[in-house]
């Protein structure tokens, strides 16, 4: 089954008609039957963007379950260095903490594929492999 990395720009996006993006995002997701994967950082940040709306957290939640997105946590103390790690080495870009567990997390599912408005940043990054990724709304 093919899976793709979601990142928090285009859950934001999908939900809110006015953000730019919003239909690139509507018209690659809607058709996708594979499997979404993200972090709970990911997660955290979009709940964040979204809860200015009073109905904003709610069709998150609905949007993840609908999804049926896999939500994986790097969290955990003894992970966090290597995410730091990361975030320093792309100071310059930025790189933000839910980016860095994005690239942890695709190395974790060896996938590539990622539906992200940050161009910049994850046409940028590298897995400590050194593999790029897939901008899936760029094709």
């Amino acid at each position: 089954m093919i899976t793709w990395l979601v990142d928090t720009g285009p859950l934001v996006a999908y939900l809110d008609a006015s953000q730019q993006g919003h239909a690139e995002v509507v018209s690659k997701v809607d058709p996708f039957v594979g499997r979404i994967a993200t972090t709970s950082a990911v997660v955290t940040e979009a709940m964040h963007f979204v809860g200015s709306a009073s109905t904003g957290p709610r069709l998150l939640a609905d949007l993840l379950v609908a999804w049926d997105v896999e939500v994986h946590d790097f969290s955990e103390p003894a992970g966090l260095p290597e995410v730091v790690a990361l975030m320093e080495q792309y100071a310059n870009v930025p790189m933000d903490f839910a980016d860095a567990t994005l690239v942890l997390l695709a190395e974790a599912l060896n996938v590539h594929d990622i539906v992200t408005l940050d161009r910049r940043g994850f046409s940028t990054y590298r897995t400590r492999p050194g593999e790029g990724f897939q901008l899936l709304l760029d094709h």
